[in-house]
């Protein structure tokens, strides 16, 4: 769940989501998305320019300005205004290519967030939509940054533009080593009024970076290990849209160990974003 112009709840995976995912061994998994992670920026390139011509194909963009850049529950910068820009594309087939940034406004040429995505959805009946994807996640910044580098194959349901439920497959590449990690999200948007909704969503993931480990004799290990934790998070907000424009302010929810991790950085638990659609 992150919060900005292009998050996991309102932005491109929000399309119908795809097929069923095969199994397959851990290794093999993780040098698939390895190989995957790699490719995504070549593929984009090469794909972009030649979709742009493609007169029945849909290309969109969203600007927005974030008060804090928040990844599944946890705060990848401190409490500083972020700008954030996303373009997609996608095909009458159903096909979809998406690229997205995020720059903190205290040093607007520095990315704090790079994000590339391939994705393909159906639709199941009038009602019920489902995508499958591919994503790759770059934190160009500090080293506790890049250790939430990764690549993600995601399954997604949607009904109608209310609920979405999402499955993720997580190859930490950020990480010492590299074990499949997983989470698990589902977001409602339920409207209030004609412009007025609530936001809501809640999750639980493995996580990334493994929690700091206390040894007995008072010695303590400050370091962060390669063994993964389960946590949850969500949020809960208001959400007011007019044509293009949309302002949201939520409410973030977490477990206390979550907590601690907000006021190292400097966070606060209310985010606000306005954005334009284009």
């Amino acid at each position: 769940m992150s919060n900005g112009a292009w998050d996991e709840a309102s932005g491109p995976r929000d399309g119908p989501p795809g097929g069923r995912l095969r199994r397959c061994p851990r290794a093999r998994c993780a040098t698939t998305l390895r190989v995957v992670a790699r490719s995504l920026p070549m593929l984009a390139v090469a794909v972009l320019p030649c979709a742009l011509h493609a007169q029945s194909a849909a290309v969109d963009g969203t600007v927005a300005m974030s008060s804090e850049l928040v990844d599944r529950g946890q705060a990848m910068s401190r409490d500083t205004p972020v700008l954030q820009g996303a373009v997609s594309w996608t095909s009458p087939a159903g096909w979809s290519l998406g690229l997205a940034g995020s720059t903190a406004t205290r040093s607007p040429g520095r990315l704090v967030e790079a994000l590339a995505q391939l994705s393909r959805h159906w639709s199941l009946s009038s009602d019920w939509q489902m995508q499958t994807g591919l994503l790759y996640y770059r934190y160009p910044g500090s080293t506790r940054a890049r250790a939430y580098d990764r690549t993600e194959a995601a399954l997604d349901w949607s009904y109608r533009d209310v609920l979405t439920l999402g499955l993720s497959a997580i190859h930490a590449s950020g990480a010492s080593s590299h074990p499949l990690r997983g989470a698990a999200d589902i977001n409602l948007h339920w409207p209030l009024t004609r412009q007025l909704s609530l936001a809501a969503g809640a999750g639980m993931a493995q996580s990334l970076v493994a929690p700091r480990r206390a040894y007995h004799y008072g010695h303590a290990n400050y370091g962060y290990g390669d063994e993964a934790s389960v946590y949850g998070y969500g949020h809960a907000g208001l959400s007011w849209s007019d044509g293009p424009w949309r302002v949201e302010l939520d409410l973030l929810l977490a477990g206390a160990q979550t907590r601690r991790q907000w006021a190292t950085q400097g966070a606060s638990p209310w985010v606000a974003t306005i954005s334009r659609s284009f």
